[in-house]
């Protein structure tokens, strides 16, 4: 997909996002809006996957670490064509597969349930060093947030993928720099993040994580490093795309009411008009 594409997509994934959670009335919409880039360049670029054949063996793998984002993904997925928007609606309900957290046996292509923050990383370790062991050709991906790095299983887990090469392995961190409970310098601060994990051996690359051309680059870059696992750490804007979400900690685990509900639709149309000009 052209550049310009992607952004359409993407543009269109966040308004997936905010249905889905305006229609459940709960959820987490900031995280997810912030990775809207990174979904859509996964899912429509990236990934070497078959949305008619979820389970082909030698699919690349995804793990959502930063597993309360699940919208962004459920969105993501949808736009690809591994299920209908429509259930998107039906997010969070008794009964529904996309239930808040990702869960791998019932939602077509996920490759691993989410659960507390810092374990997707280490299952995702788990299946690089699988992929190393057996000689397989897939390559594993999985997404952070930045407040998830204050999770000492996390840097286990660095360390573990550092030490066994995996360099089948990319790490993608959402620096958005807001958790739930504010900024995350505030909280417990993990900075600077590309010198930590520099410093437990990965090739570290920085971005824009809103632009498509650096994250193309980003990712056609890991895919050349041999000897050790990558991780891109991409500055992003928390509740990105919807004018009252952005830079807003207290929009990471709300929904919007009716009323917010139609101005952040509309913020987002007039986003996608704006794209249709180009």
């Amino acid at each position: 997909m052209t550049t310009l594409e992607l952004q359409k997509t993407a543009n269109e994934v966040r308004k997936s996002i905010v249905t889905a959670v305006h229609s459940a009335k709960s959820g987490h919409p900031g995280g997810s809006l912030s990775a809207a880039e990174v979904f859509t360049y996964l899912y429509f670029e990236e990934l070497n996957i078959d949305p008619k054949d979820p389970k082909k063996a030698d699919r690349d793998r995804f793990v959502l670490s930063k597993g309360h984002t699940a919208p962004g993904l459920y969105a993501a997925l949808a736009e690809r064509g591994f299920f209908p928007k429509e259930e998107l609606t039906k997010l969070r309900s008794i009964g529904s597969h996309l239930q808040g957290h990702p869960c791998m046996q019932h939602t077509p292509g996920l490759d691993m349930s989410s659960g507390s923050l810092g374990q997707g990383i280490s299952a995702a370790v788990g299946m690089a060093l699988s992929g190393k062991v057996f000689g397989d050709s897939y390559r594993v991906y999985t997404l952070l947030g930045d407040g998830e790095l204050q999770e000492g299983q996390v840097w286990e887990a660095s360390m573990f993928a550092s030490a066994k090469k995996l360099d089948n392995l990319c790490v993608i961190v959402d620096n958005n720099n807001l958790q739930i409970d504010g900024t995350i310098e505030e909280v417990n601060s993990p900075y600077p993040i590309d010198e930590k994990f520099k410093a437990f051996g990965f090739h570290v690359i920085n971005v824009d994580g809103h632009d498509f051309d650096q994250l193309r680059a980003a990712f056609d870059e890991a895919k050349t490093v041999k000897g050790q696992p990558t991780v891109i750490v991409m500055k992003t804007v928390k509740g990105k795309g919807v004018s009252f979400m952005e830079n807003n900690a207290s929009w990471h685990g709300s929904a919007p009411n009716d009323e917010q509900y139609a101005i952040a639709m509309a913020d987002l149309e007039k986003a996608g008009e704006a794209l249709c000009q180009k």
